[in-house]
């Protein structure tokens, strides 16, 4: 969805540069079911022209009825859609559901146009930005983000919404466990990468909108194949592809790393990586190995589980203690 939210942000800029006031609104949290996330985008100017998604319809109509009736009119308003006790939304979502909503009204001056180009710079990959937003005061600023964590927090009335490139799943290898890896990282939102030389590997697979890269994996991730948005994943069982793949994805800025194996093959394999590939004790802990997590996953789509499910848990920041 980081696409779309990335045309949000280029329609809002155009909008701003032509002279016109946005609107722009941020899913905030959803209580219950609801078709988008927290901070999902939505844009709209004073014609009623928008674009983006906040659920699916209803919600959109809703705010745009408002829109056009005079509200939010203040620099920053809070909405909660669904819950019945909002004057300013009173509408039931079909789904149950309960959004609330993030509406700011940006003018069109050059402060505002220069905010919505850094956001265009994260949403492309360039850096990752937390947006401190001071919901009292209407204030915001602009902070790098390090580190990983939920798309959106309170803390103390502000507001902290990350804003990066499309989480990206780079799977080095085919396996039957990457082939389940590659349908889950889609089905939640990552941009699905398979680096995969092998033809003889890849006759007779299908993976629709599964990007193909007919390199080594480690050759790609030294090409610059990984941002700090990107899990890395070796399933393959071949230390040619899987080893290499770790060598060069502890050099690189991925946030996840995580390579398949028994314990005792994973205990042979850091030695090698230790003693041949020359990897320090600091290089070898950012791999996960044994990967994913520990759910008694036996066949190659419950393995496949554990792992997306790993790598979402290190996305949220929630150590293993946790859980």
């Amino acid at each position: 969805m980081q696409q779309l939210d990335l045309q949000v942000i280029e329609q809002a800029l155009r909008w701003s540069v032509a002279g016109e006031r946005v609107w722009l609104c941020t899913v905030l949290a959803t209580y219950g079911s609801a078709p988008r996330g927290p901070g999902a985008l939505l844009v709209a100017n004073a014609s009623g022209q928008w674009l983006g998604s906040l659920s699916g319809g209803c919600v959109e109509d809703d705010f745009l009825a408002q829109l056009q009736a005079g509200a939010f009119a203040e620099p920053i308003s809070l909405v909660r859609y669904g819950s019945g006790d909002e004057p300013r939304a009173n509408i039931r979502l079909p789904c149950g559901g309960v959004l609330e909503v993030l509406v700011e009204n940006l003018a069109a001056d050059c402060s505002v146009q220069e905010h919505l180009r850094q956001l265009q710079g994260a949403l492309q990959g360039q850096r990752r930005l937390i947006r401190a937003i001071d919901v009292l005061r209407g204030t915001r600023l602009l902070l790098d983000d390090h580190s990983q964590g939920p798309r959106v927090e309170r803390a103390d009335g502000t507001l902290r919404l990350r804003i990066g490139a499309a989480q990206r799943l780079l799977l080095a290898g085919y396996s039957s466990v990457s082939h389940f890896c590659a349908e889950f990282g889609k089905a939640l939102g990552f941009e699905v990468l398979l680096c995969e030389p092998r033809e003889e590997v890849l006759a007779g697979v299908q993976l629709p909108d599964i990007e193909l890269i007919r390199l080594l994996p480690s050759r790609f991730i030294a090409e610059g194949g990984c941002h700090r948005d990107t899990a890395v994943v070796a399933s393959t069982h071949d230390p040619r592809l899987d080893d290499l793949a770790m060598l060069e994805a502890v050099r690189s800025p991925a946030f996840y790393i995580g390579v398949m194996g028994s314990r005792i093959t994973t205990e042979k394999r850091l030695e090698r990586l230790r003693r041949v590939g020359g990897l320090s004790e600091a290089e070898l802990a950012r791999i996960q190995a044994p990967i994913g997590l520990n759910i008694g996953s036996k066949t190659p789509a419950e393995i496949a589980l554990s792992v997306l499910a790993d790598i979402v848990r290190v996305r949220n920041n929630i150590a293993r203690e946790q859980l």
